[in-house]
């Protein structure tokens, strides 16, 4: 298994050596592909709210038919506030879709690693529906220099002094906070942070197993996922 820290949200579970041996199998490279679907399918959930709230003009029939099927027709009493809610959660997304692809396409240096094409198309719809169940709740570090290895090392500094992959951690946070904006009664994005918890968690345990596994000086102290817990 071949996992780096920075490159994925997703569970490693195939090394380079695979893709000559196993079909339906894709580079690391297209995580890639996840933030540009991103930053352009919720860039234009975004613009349709924006321009519902604030220009007076319906939503597309396609999202009203979405929430009469989950029966989100009706009139809130409080719906100026839900509707500020999902925009201001929208625009947190997308922003964060932007920093997410600025990452890939400055940052992030990409192994020779390999994902299963069932992740890769499960990565697609899940941000496709992550911004269309935000639009749901509406009621009717730039990289300088040249690389010198793509060999793994130990990371130190900040978060890192306590827990393997600080990153996911922080991923989590970011749908934590979404959650409080949106209202803390909305299971709907609960069930998403849920979602992201076990998700994130799953890739963490990996990536702090190929850590131990490859670097016996790792400091046993660290934990995988959240600080001073798991």
């Amino acid at each position: 298994m071949e996992c780096t820290h920075h490159q994925t949200s997703m569970p490693c579970s195939y090394s380079s050596k695979d893709i000559n041996e196993k079909p339906f199998l894709c580079s690391h490279r297209w995580f890639t592909h996840f933030y540009v679907v991103s930053v352009l399918w919720n860039g234009f959930l975004l613009i349709c709210l924006f321009r519902a709230e604030f220009l007076g003009e319906s939503l597309p029939l396609w999202i009203r038919d979405m929430h009469h099927a989950l029966g989100k027709d009706s009139q809130s009493k409080d719906m100026d506030s839900e509707h500020f809610s999902a925009l201001l959660v929208l625009l947190l997304l997308w922003l964060h879709s932007c920093r997410r692809l600025a990452e890939c396409l400055w940052t992030s240096v990409f192994s020779s690693g390999v994902i299963h094409i069932m992740q890769y198309c499960f990565g697609l719809g899940y941000y496709i529906a992550v911004g269309s169940t935000v639009l749901c709740q509406v009621p009717t570090n730039v990289r300088n220099g040249k690389v010198v290895s793509l060999s793994h090392s130990v990371p130190f500094g900040d978060w890192f002094e306590s827990v393997s992959c600080p990153h996911y951690f922080a991923e989590l946070l970011i749908y934590v906070s979404m959650a409080i904006t949106l209202g803390i009664h909305n299971v709907t994005w609960w069930c998403v942070v849920i979602y992201v918890l076990f998700n994130q968690a799953l890739a963490a345990v990996l990536c702090h197993e190929f850590y131990q596994k490859n670097f016996s000086s790792y400091p046993k102290h660290r934990k995988a996922f959240i600080p001073l817990v798991f």
